[in-house]
C-alpha cells in the first residue's frame, strides 16, 4: 500500500507559521488566581530586570487602579501615552497601538490582557491589540486571572457566584511563551483587601 503523499499546501502552511514564529515578539503571562495578588507589580519588578540589562522596555498600558505600590514601581519606566477615544460624550483612555510600534522597543508592558477596548477602537479586545503587537517582532508581558480563561470562567463562577464578561479565548492564552504565575495566600490578599491596596472588583470576588 502506498504511503500517503504529504499536502505541499499543509507543508507550506506550517513553514510560513514557523517563519512568522522566528520574526514575532515574545509573550510573557504573568497569571494570577484573582485580582490583587500582585501580577501587575510582578510585571513591572521584571521590566526593571530588564532595563538593567539594557533591554528597551516601554509601559505600553497600565490600568490606573491608584496602588501606591505599584505606581512606585512604575517609576523610572518610560511610558507610551495612551490615546483618548470618545464614546458618548465620554473621554476613554485606551493604549495607543500606533505609538508603541512607531517607538518600537524590544518589549512592552500591556496590562490586564483580557480587557475589552472602547467602540471605535482598531481591535476589540486587548489580546488582539497584543497580537499585532507580537506580529511586528516587539515582545509583550501582560497580566490575567483565571476567571477571564474561557474554558475555566464557568468553573470559577460556579465557586465565586460571579460571571466575568470580560473573556479571552483559550488559543490567546496558548500563545503565549512563558507562563509565570504569580501567587498569594487567601489570608495576605484578604489583608491587602482590609488595607485598601486592591480595587473592589476583587471584593466582589472574595467577598461575593
Amino acid at each position: 500500500m502506498d504511503k500517503e503523499r504529504p499536502d505541499p499546501d499543509k507543508i507550506l502552511r506550517d513553514i510560513e507559521r514557523e517563519e512568522e514564529k522566528k520574526s514575532s515578539g515574545r509573550l510573557k503571562i504573568f497569571f494570577g488566581y484573582a485580582a490583587g495578588v500582585g501580577k501587575t507589580y510582578a510585571m513591572l519588578k521584571a521590566a526593571h530586570s530588564l532595563r538593567k540589562n539594557n533591554i528597551d522596555v516601554v509601559i505600553g498600558y497600565l490600568e490606573p487602579h491608584a496602588r501606591p505600590e505599584t505606581m512606585k514601581m512604575a517609576q523610572g519606566l518610560e511610558t507610551v501615552p495612551a490615546k483618548q477615544v470618545d464614546y458618548n460624550g465620554i473621554k476613554l483612555k485606551e493604549m495607543d497601538i500606533d505609538a508603541i510600534l512607531k517607538r518600537r522597543p524590544q518589549v512592552v508592558l500591556v496590562d490586564e490582557y483580557a480587557h475589552t477596548n472602547a467602540e471605535g477602537s482598531r481591535h476589540q479586545k486587548r489580546y488582539q491589540d497584543v497580537e499585532e503587537i507580537l506580529k511586528a517582532g516587539i515582545s509583550v508581558y501582560t497580566t490575567v486571572n483565571v476567571q477571564h480563561i474561557e474554558s475555566l470562567c464557568d468553573i470559577v463562577a460556579s465557586i465565586t457566584g460571579i460571571l466575568m464578561k470580560e473573556r479571552i479565548p483559550d488559543s490567546a492564552f496558548d500563545m503565549a511563551d512563558e507562563v509565570q504565575l504569580v501567587d498569594l495566600e487567601p489570608e495576605d490578599l484578604l489583608q491587602r483587601l482590609k488595607e485598601g491596596k486592591v480595587y473592589s472588583h476583587c471584593e466582589e470576588q472574595l467577598t461575593g
